[in-house]
């Protein structure tokens, strides 16, 4: 049926007839839950090494990563191994990944992931041996060694055969010791600075305001959108992460742009609380087109010789249905609009081609987002 809606009328029906989210308005939050300092950063390790004691699972001959390094291991111990002749299929090459997290110390264990880089079937039961961890300079920061744990199974042989999971892949909880940090240097110079979690300068604006209203003066200042630099009070250079704690509790009302984001797979659409709209009238045509296929046999006359044929009809019926308009004046905000109107019959998949066309029309006032 063809409709005509105004753009109030469409955010109504984007309520009540497809998964439509409203965001309220910016709700008072924590300065912790929109900032970080900066600073307090993982940083990634990885690692080559070689998993040993697998019944069989290992990487084939052909790997030759595996060949050269289980050659060169050997030689550190004072054993020299021709290459050509070793033959060993429990042994596997694996990198070794983990993360690095802020102010840990020499002696703290952190959590690795094993997994294979050749041809083994599985490296379940296996044990790592031990292998440097570096960081992108080059530097070790960490040792990691230990028995793997991969959660799943491979068993059985060519088309007889059972998997769970991947088998391949596995993890060593604690499995790294940490032999070097990087410098704490949190608050050393008098200053820290807070990194937004999404750079706008009305919430920065804000987030200096609420500082220097709790610390008095001009502790706090906005840099760019993106970064707040706060200077230490002196009772507080002592004791920064109290100052640190202090200043995630205080409250902000965070500012967000007009933004309606649309994701066309699962017929979502989430907006802000923030949307403004003008008056419009839309079309959305209710052209229906229904084509009814039916088979039938056709037999052959008597001592005709012919061959019996199925043979398909085909109709075809289009309809356009008369119109229907709601008409509403412009609306300051969706909010607006949900108490004032009442359901209307618009499909998920119209609501968000009239989305896209009042978009381009200019008549709705916020970021579209198709995702």
């Amino acid at each position: 049926m063809k409709k005509i809606f105004t753009l109030a009328t469409l955010v109504f029906c984007l309520a009540l007839m497809t998964s439509t989210v409203f965001a309220a308005e910016s709700a008072v939050t924590r300065i912790k839950d929109i900032a970080k300092v900066q600073g307090v950063r993982s940083n990634q390790l990885m690692g080559y090494g070689l998993v040993v004691g697998l019944p069989g699972t290992g990487d084939s001959d052909d790997t030759w990563q595996m060949i050269q390094s289980t050659v060169s291991l050997l030689r550190n111990f004072g054993i020299t191994v021709n290459a050509a002749d070793l033959d060993s299929d429990n042994v596997a090459a694996v990198m070794v990944t983990a993360t690095l997290p802020p102010f840990v110390r020499e002696g703290d264990t952190i959590d690795v992931v094993v997994s294979s880089m050749g041809d083994a079937d599985s490296i379940q039961g296996g044990v790592l041996l031990q292998t440097p961890l570096r960081a992108a300079n080059g530097d070790v920061y960490a040792v990691a060694q230990g028995s793997v744990s991969t959660g799943g199974f491979v068993a059985g042989r060519g088309n007889n055969r059972a998997q769970r999971n991947f088998p391949t892949a596995g993890s060593i909880p604690n499995g790294a010791i940490v032999e070097r940090t990087l410098e704490d240097e949190l608050g050393r110079n008098g200053q820290i600075s807070l990194s937004l979690a999404s750079s706008d300068f009305t919430t920065a604006s804000r987030i200096t305001n609420s500082i220097n209203a709790a610390y008095g003066g001009n502790v706090a200042h906005a840099a760019n959108p993106g970064r707040v630099d706060i200077n230490i009070p002196g009772y507080y250079r002592n004791n920064v992460v109290q100052f640190v704690a202090s200043i995630e509790d205080l409250p902000v009302v965070p500012d967000v742009i007009a933004k309606v984001v649309v994701n066309e797979r699962t017929g979502t659409i989430v907006m802000g609380g923030n949307v403004t709209v003008d008056e419009c009238a839309i079309t959305q045509g209710g052209l229906s087109v229904r084509i009814n296929r039916t088979e039938s046999l056709s037999q052959p006359g008597p001592f005709s010789y012919g061959t019996s044929m199925i043979v398909r009809n085909d109709e075809l019926n289009a309809r356009e249905d008369m119109s229907s308009s709601v008409v509403m004046p412009a609306t300051t905000s969706v909010s607006d609009v949900i108490g004032a109107l009442n359901a209307v019959g618009a499909t998920p998949r119209d609501c968000i081609s009239i989305l896209q066309a009042m978009k381009a029309a200019g008549a709705i006032h916020a970021t579209l987002e198709i995702i």
